[in-house]
């Protein structure tokens, strides 16, 4: 499994120094030696327990009761059944990463023709059991404006729950956080998830910044193809989903097999036009 490592508050930089230093170190003392690492590169003991592993076909837990951000009790399982779900785990007073990571997440979904509540829906599940409804429904009325169709508001949905309906769910989608008692913050990864309609995960978009295209394509393939254009179903053939960057790439083999189905299609409709037009001229001459 693939463990992609992201940091939310004021731990970030030092994920990033962390990150950028710690396969120098490695290589410097991979043939020698086995030396202690200098303080200043050693990894916090709480960015040990935080990443995202990728489950993709796990069933999410739909029993997990939550309130929506009216206030009512529901389960999971209610947002799931009809349409694919685009899934995002935050928290409603994060300072930095979770405001990204929604804003990633509306900012790719508005470029879509596909509409929230139609063709998809969207749940997003706080990760801090103190987070009540109306943080929830602060949120949905900032994000849904930001969505910029208010005709939707029915397919946003912002949960806020116990720790005991928030695990279990996180743990589905291989999403590790932990609380830093210092800053007051959770350590946590960045990331949104796409579900097929009956709560399988999907695919998973890593980082804060999500491609149109690869949003698009995820949603589609979650319906079973039931939403998109041929268009989305050729693309589909020309490019797969790389789990080690969360985005789709060229298929280089499907692209050759469609460049020569093409160019065999394109042959027998050039022989078939030549071939009519050359009855066509015989038939006129024989007639002269």
């Amino acid at each position: 499994m693939i463990r992609m490592w992201r940091i939310g508050g004021a731990a970030a930089l030092a994920a990033l120094m962390i990150a950028g230093t710690a396969p120098a170190a490695h290589a410097q003392y991979a043939q020698g030696p086995q030396e202690m690492s200098p303080p200043s590169l050693q990894k916090p003991d709480i960015l040990k327990r935080v990443g995202i592993d990728q489950k993709i076909g796990q069933q999410l837990p739909l029993d997990a009761v939550f309130r929506d951000e009216s206030g009512r009790n529901v389960k999971l399982g209610e947002y799931f059944g009809k349409r694919p779900v685009v899934l995002a785990l935050a928290y409603y007073e994060c300072p930095m990463l979770c405001t990204q990571v929604l804003n990633g997440m509306t900012g790719a979904l508005k470029t879509l023709a596909l509409n929230a509540g139609t063709d998809y829906d969207v749940v997003v599940v706080s990760i801090d059991p103190r987070d009540n409804f109306r943080l929830a429904a602060d949120k949905k009325m900032a994000y849904v404006a930001s969505y910029g169709r208010p005709q939707t508001a029915a397919g946003w949905h912002f949960l806020t729950g116990a720790e005991s309906s928030i695990a279990p769910v996180a743990d589905a989608l291989g999403f590790h956080y932990a609380y830093d008692t210092n800053l007051k913050q959770y350590a946590h990864g960045a990331a949104i998830y796409v579900t097929t309609p009956k709560g399988v995960v999907a695919r998973y978009l890593l980082g804060i910044d999500y491609a149109p295209r690869d949003l698009r394509l995820s949603i589609v393939e979650a319906s079973n193809n039931v939403l998109g254009t041929v268009t989305d179903k050729v693309l589909l053939l020309c490019y797969h989903y790389d789990p080690a960057t969360g985005a789709y790439g060229a298929a280089t083999l499907n692209a050759v097999r469609i460049g020569f189905i093409a160019t065999v299609l394109g042959f027998f409709a050039f022989l078939f036009v030549s071939l009519r037009r050359e009855r066509a001229e015989s038939g006129l001459a024989n007639r002269i």
